[in-house]
């Protein structure tokens, strides 16, 4: 099973690796002149405000509907808007859900719903339809608890997944340590505060939210306004309600002063990395626009310096960015990354010094203009977009922006000098007031981050405060690699029986990247195996072979022989239990108690490779690997075991989780001892 999931790694690192690649910035060329035209407007009675811009280049027509609601915070009963948006386009009062959903398929339309959003899209011959039907959707959804039910379990399944999800962790206490957990930008969902939400819940939420007070309906497209406007009052003129309410919320705080929040997450083979700040930037601030350029040096993508430096320069990471916005009501500023757990306090350090650097130190003349250049070779692309003028044009209603804010645009961003840069820097890139957020494995980070000067305060999976984790328990008296090596076999079903088992054949499957995948394994105990990795709708997308002398891989139909290095490394490990020799093997030993997932497991290393055994029941609930990566390195990865059922007297994991920068979760649907294998699949 673990050359199963090596495998599947090998695949996935390489696609995104592919993703990751640096595409050159273009040489900046002469500054366009770009006219803006501005769409044709109304408002409804009910205060709907509706914009319109004609454009009969193509025949294609597409609505949105968006309230401009402020944010509110939903407490006890978070997710009742993650409920209403998943509820919305479930059947209206007028068609079924399946009705509706045919007819937008019949029309090759795309509608779409969200709590406080709606949308529309397809061929101009269908607009009238593909509007009604949006509107039938937005104004009169159905909203029962047998789809109720079946939305919560979905939105349950997930909750579960992310749970062991790094990434995800980092996302929440992120949130929650910048902005308060009462914040509505800082609260988070959980299973607990979405059973207490109902489906009077939802209702109450659609009725409250989802109203005509602040709401604009953009249409864009091969459409004629008297057209438009005639269809629009008639779907939305009876659309009652006022508007949504307005709470207030006290405006999140910078910590006093740099500090260290880490997150103990032993699963991690990866540090979350995040260094944040609370910002005020609006689009109407006269930083604005040395602002966003400031960004697009730091970390605005494959150019900008975080990533030269960690990934181009020191290779410690895919990709390291930074991210601001001029949000209506507050915001941050970050810079992130996720790195090898070795390097978590180096690339800490980078990070501050590229910081150190932006606010201290004026831009080149070069990294100016190629900034420059990438933020007007942006704004003209999207000028060519039919839905960029209505687009602008929300945006200058919901932000409060002049009139000519757009057609300036091009001459703001040029007008930016070095010295904007450097003094927008230092006004929204903090350096002695940032939070530095590090999710990752205390094990292998804390030294490191303990000798970084900062201090550190330690926070659980939800930003709540908590004591320093313990890491590295010494072991007994008395337990040694191979106790602890004995006490597993005895626990999976004792050595005669582990060592009747001729061979093992697992099929499992697993969602990776939108793909259904499935992997069939097949072991010997005399050092073979053979190893397919398919996908729904592709067939087989990778096979491998360990034969008695030799082995090959198959991939995209090409035949590739294993190398003689390779093919030894392999050789030792197929096997249905390495535990069975372990014990003898050069390089074992026992070096400590570990927590993971929650629970002490004595940790046996066999050179680079760690294996974690649970000390309560014994059984292997974690392996930790060194697979190399696209670009040479050395990346650790863990594999999680669990839910262990008997197959011929033999117990055997039959839920398997890892992350690779993705998570995977496998199941095993088939697993068969001494059948179901022959000599011929080592061929």
């Amino acid at each position: 099973m673990k050359k199963v999931i090596y495998l599947l790694a090998g695949v996935f690192l390489s696609i995104s690796a592919t993703q990751a690649q640096v595409i050159p910035m273009p040489k900046p060329g002469p500054s366009p002149t770009i006219n803006v035209g501005k769409p044709e407007t109304f408002t409804l009675k009910n205060g709907l405000k509706v914009l319109v811009v004609e454009n009969h280049k193509l025949p294609r027509v597409s609505y949105s509907l968006t309230m401009d609601n402020a944010p509110y915070a939903e407490g006890a009963k978070k997710g009742v808007s993650d409920m209403t948006a998943a509820l919305m386009g479930s059947g209206t009062k007028k068609m079924s859900k399946d009705a509706f959903n045919e007819e937008v398929d019949f029309l090759g339309a795309n509608i779409g719903f969200g709590s406080q959003s709606a949308y529309g899209s397809g061929l101009s011959k269908y607009s009238s339809r593909i509007l009604e039907l949006m509107a039938d959707g937005a104004l009169n959804p159905v909203f029962t608890q047998e789809e109720f039910d079946k939305q919560k379990a979905q939105i349950l399944e997930g909750l579960k997944a992310d749970e062991k999800s790094v990434p995800s962790v980092a996302a929440r206490v992120n949130n929650v340590l910048v902005y308060g957990k009462n914040h509505p930008n800082g609260e988070y969902l959980s299973e607990e505060t979405l059973n207490n939400v109902t489906l009077a819940d939802v209702k109450n939420n659609y009725a409250t939210y989802f109203v005509p007070g602040k709401a604009y309906l953009v249409v864009t497209g091969d459409v004629k306004l008297k057209d438009v406007k005639k269809q629009v009052e008639k779907l939305f003129g009876g659309w009652a309600g006022g508007t949504a309410p307005t709470e207030s919320y006290s405006d999140p705080k910078d910590v006093q002063f740099s500090q260290i929040n880490f997150v103990d997450m032993p699963n991690a083979v990866q540090s979350e990395i995040s260094v944040i700040n609370v910002s005020h930037l609006k689009m109407t601030d006269k930083e604005y626009f040395a602002t966003l350029l400031a960004n697009q040096i730091l970390g605005g993508g494959g150019e900008g310096r975080l990533f030269l430096n960690l990934r181009e320069a020191h290779g410690w990471t895919y990709g390291a960015y930074s991210s601001i916005g001029g949000d209506k009501y507050v915001g941050d500023f970050s810079s992130s990354t996720s790195v090898r757990n070795t390097v978590t306090d180096s690339a800490v350090v980078e990070i501050f010094n590229e910081l150190k650097k932006m606010r201290n130190d004026l831009v080149s003349e070069e990294d100016l203009k190629n900034a420059k250049a990438k933020y007007i070779g942006s704004f003209v692309m999207n000028m060519e977009k039919p839905g960029t003028i209505a687009r602008y044009a929300l945006l200058t209603q919901t932000q409060g922006l002049p009139a000519d804010f757009f057609e300036n645009y091009i001459k703001n961003i040029n007008a930016v000098t070095a010295e904007d840069i450097r003094n927008a820097a230092k006004k929204y890139f903090l350096a002695d007031n940032a939070r530095v957020v590090v999710v990752g494995k205390a094990a292998d980070v804390l030294p490191g981050l303990e000798k970084s000067g900062m201090p550190i305060f330690y926070f659980d999976k939800f930003g709540k405060p908590t004591e320093k984790p313990t890491v590295n328990k010494p072991v007994p008296a008395g337990v040694t690699a191979k106790t602890v090596l004995d006490n597993y076999i005895k626990a999976v079903g004792g050595e005669k029986a582990l060592k009747a088992v001729k061979t093992v054949m697992t099929k499992s499957t697993a969602s990776a990247q939108g793909m259904s995948v499935v992997f069939t394994s097949k072991v010997s105990s005399d050092k073979k195996q053979a190893v397919e990795i398919s996908v729904a709708g592709m067939g087989s997308m990778f096979k491998q072979v360990v034969g008695e002398t030799s082995g090959y891989s198959v991939q995209q139909g090409q035949k590739m022989p294993m190398e003689p290095a390779d093919f030894k490394e392999s050789k030792e490990t197929a096997v249905p239990f390495e535990e069975l020799t372990m014990a003898t093997a050069p390089g074992v030993s026992l070096t400590s108690i570990e927590a993971i997932n929650g629970k002490d497991a004595y940790v046996v290393k066999k050179g680079t490779d760690a294996y974690y055994y649970d000390v309560a029941t014994g059984l292997k609930i974690a392996e930790s690997h060194e697979q190399e990566g696209p670009d040479g390195q050395k990346v650790p990865m863990f594999t999680y075991y669990d839910d262990y059922k008997e197959v011929k007297g033999v117990k055997l994991p039959h839920k398997i989780n890892m992350n690779i920068g993705i998570e995977l979760n496998l199941t095993v649907t088939e697993a068969k001892i001494n059948e179901g294998v022959t000599a011929a699949d080592f061929q």
